[in-house]
């Protein structure tokens, strides 16, 4: 199993993504890139650690590459956009690959370069890649967020973001899972 951080705006939106993808055993949301020790979810909103809102994805590569984790993650947020995902703005929004090993650091800039070329995006792509130093997990009640807004059973419904979940979330994830339809765990 390998493991990635990246981060595209709001995690549960990035979470919620990869969640679905073969080959992906764990996704988990949280904080890295900033000075701040142990930050608090109001602490990062607040946009004086930092951090970014960031999700640790990890994956076996035999199933789905490093490369194909990362043309879904500059498919499925806008990386031209500095500091900004739609209404979320500010560093901790910012789009960023926090590579483990010079091999991830370096399928990042390779991946950068195909999708510049290929024109994917009008923009430059203007995501950052920052030394991972340590990934704080966020709190629990931003883990799976999107999966337990969605579960009609889930007692705690009424106390999540409806409108971030209907509006924001749900149309990302179901752009990414017709797009990428033939990578989606069963």
């Amino acid at each position: 199993m390998v493991t990635i951080t990246v981060a595209g705006g709001c995690f549960w939106c990035v979470e919620a993504i990869f969640q679905d993808l073969k080959g992906v055993s764990q996704v988990v949301s949280g904080y890295t890139g900033g000075q701040v020790p142990n930050p608090t979810y109001e602490e990062v909103c607040a946009g004086t650690t930092g951090h970014a809102e960031a999700v640790e994805i990890t994956f076996d590569p035999k199933v789905v590459s490093l490369k194909d984790i990362l043309r879904i993650f500059f498919t499925t947020h806008d990386p031209t956009t500095l500091n900004r995902q739609g209404n979320d703005y500010g560093t901790q929004y910012r789009s960023a690959i926090f590579p483990r090993t010079p091999d991830q650091k370096r399928a990042a800039i390779e991946v950068i370069e195909e999708i510049t070329k290929e024109k994917v995006w009008r923009g430059r792509i203007v995501t950052s890649i920052e030394p991972l130093r340590t990934f704080y997990k966020a709190e629990d009640y931003h883990q799976n967020y999107f999966k337990r807004f969605t579960d009609p059973s889930y007692t705690g419904r009424d106390n999540m973001n409806a409108g971030y979940c209907q509006f924001i979330i749900a149309p990302k994830v179901a752009k990414f899972r017709q797009k990428y339809a033939d990578k989606l765990k069963k």
